[in-house]
């Protein structure tokens, strides 16, 4: 990697919010597998210290209970001070309250959005300048296959997670001067705390709509964003990897 922050060992400093569990939590071990000392975001003390049992002397977990400009700030001030600036950073973090346009509160649409969304360009905007700094930098998105196929119910969450890849594409074309590249993955049934609660027959239906007959795993989720973040993938930018076993061909 060309230049960039380092911890006191010279590892490489990865950024994952909400990486307490499902999804999260598979990335943050794989780019800690991979070498990175990874600084995973939680919105509780409890999340947090999950995160760093599970990651041990290859990270830590830190409290993020918002995107309000002056916790994003305190977050990057902590990584200055103790690791260092991530020059890889994974918007991972976002939330879901399904229900019918008919129906769905003001609340509900806001709250999607503010934390899908305004998450993602406040953490994105404040890793910017350790990346610019550095000339080289990765920021990759989670997206999901809603954004392309819809989803009934969830026009709040399928509304954030499109905003998302048009976000990656624009802030690829902005960044790409200085060796930055901005992707999106965008994942389909995956197997996580939310899918087990899904009825038997709930699951075999959404399995009908996948070619590859299984839902895929956090393991195919985090090797995507592994290879995003690698130095192989220098030359791919401003691009959404679907995951989801050929449910969405795009």
């Amino acid at each position: 990697m060309t230049g960039g922050a380092k911890t006191d060992d010279d590892k490489k400093v990865a950024l994952v919010t909400g990486a307490s569990r499902g999804i999260g939590m598979g990335i943050a071990t794989a780019l800690a597998g991979a070498g990175y000392y990874v600084v995973g975001t939680a919105t509780s003390t409890e999340g947090a210290a999950s995160i760093s049992t599970a990651l041990g002397a290859n990270g830590e977990g830190v409290v993020l209970r918002s995107d309000v400009a002056d916790d994003v700030t305190d977050l990057f001030a902590h990584c200055k001070q103790g690791c260092g600036l991530p020059l890889v950073v994974v918007n991972n973090a976002g939330v879901t309250q399904d229900n019918l346009l008919l129906r769905m509160s003001e609340q509900e649409w806001q709250s999607v959005l503010q934390t899908n969304l305004g998450l993602l360009f406040s953490v994105s905007k404040a890793a910017l300048k350790g990346m610019m700094k550095a000339r080289w930098g990765r920021i990759i998105n989670l997206s999901s296959v809603v954004a392309s196929m819809g989803s009934p119910g969830q026009a709040n969450y399928a509304a954030s997670k499109a905003g998302i890849e048009g976000f990656t594409r624009s802030l690829a074309l902005e960044v790409a001067s200085r060796n930055i590249t901005v992707n999106s993955v965008a994942p389909g049934f995956i197997e996580t705390d939310m899918t087990a609660a899904l009825t038997e027959e709930q699951t075999q239906q959404a399995l009908s709509r996948v070619p590859l007959a299984r839902m895929g795993s956090t393991q195919d989720i985090s090797a995507a964003v592994s290879y995003l973040a690698s130095e192989d993938a220098g030359y791919i930018t401003g691009t959404t990897l679907h995951v989801n076993g050929g449910m969405y061909l795009g």
